[in-house]
């Protein structure tokens, strides 16, 4: 028994060197990129304050207010997000990181006792895309999966600039009146990124490095396009508001989502993924979503 614990541990360490083997040596020195524990204790961690920490910490306090912290927070998101959509070449690591600094989303919600915002796939969506894009970008920093990072980005500026102004307070909500445009965008945004992924499947021969996160990309768009349509539908076609789960309205940004994803923040949050009110930010959202 010993023995084959022993075996399988041997075993075990030699996958782990192999993958450690193929990282790009271009994306090596940055922070958190020479193997994936950093990264996974950041997520594990993540994981633990959401869906246990942070409720016991605030199951007898006030929530937060953070009004400032999320006008700084939405707006240095904005900032980051340009950035990157101007030097995409250049930081696949960068756009990695804003996930992990995306985090900061369910957090907000925790200390606001937001937590009917804190769904399953809100979390899954948190944590499962910053994991699978550290080892898209070890293996195959650039090319074609760049594509969706910049996309993404691009609608990330627009979408944290709205949720910055909604957090800033009733004075801004006249600023608010694109809101209905923004899930026609994100609706886009999954078109376009799904269309820019399928083409792999129709080429001869592509040495892309590491083909699965393309996959995995196509994936993501296809779904929650899906769900930003039902959204749609339900919301702009039908007419139909999703019920609200607060009688006071909600700070920062607060949208519903139907997408499949109900986007809190700025990053795609699949409700039901689609039938969460997001608030990121002021007292609109009731019919909007982020990705």
């Amino acid at each position: 028994m010993l023995r084959e614990i022993q075996e399988f541990g041997s075993h075990a360490m030699d996958i782990y060197s192999y993958l450690l083997s193929g990282i790009d040596p271009r994306i090596k020195e940055y922070p958190l990129m020479q193997n994936p524990l950093p990264m996974s204790a950041i997520l594990l961690s993540y994981l633990l304050f959401v869906m246990y920490l942070g409720p016991r910490m605030m199951a007898n306090r006030k929530p937060f207010q953070l009004k400032e912290a999320m006008i700084v927070y939405n707006f240095t998101l904005v900032a980051l997000s340009l950035v990157i959509v101007h030097e995409m070449v250049r930081v696949a690591w960068l756009f990695w990181f804003s996930k992990i600094i995306e985090l900061i989303d369910t957090v907000f919600f925790i200390l606001r006792k937001k937590h009917g915002q804190v769904t399953f796939l809100h979390i899954f969506h948190h944590s499962f895309m910053p994991w699978t894009w550290w080892w898209g970008i070890v293996y195959a920093p650039g090319g074609m999966g760049s594509f969706h990072a910049m996309v993404n980005s691009t609608v990330h500026i627009i979408m944290y600039f709205y949720y910055g102004l909604s957090a800033a307070g009733p004075r801004f909500q006249k600023f608010l009146w694109w809101k209905k445009y923004m899930t026609a965008i994100q609706l886009t945004q999954f078109v376009l990124v799904s269309l820019h992924a399928t083409q792999y499947y129709f080429m001869d021969s592509c040495d892309y490095q590491f083909p699965m996160i393309l996959h995995l990309i196509w994936m993501y768009g296809t779904f929650f396009f899906v769900l930003f349509s039902n959204f749609w539908m339900q919301a702009y076609v039908k007419g139909k508001r999703l019920p609200k789960q607060d009688s006071k309205p909600s700070q920062n940004g607060t949208a519903v989502a139907a997408n499949g994803k109900h986007h809190e923040n700025g990053v795609e949050h699949a409700a039901t993924n689609g039938s969460a009110r997001h608030e990121n930010g002021g007292a609109h959202a009731s019919k909007m979503k982020k990705a």
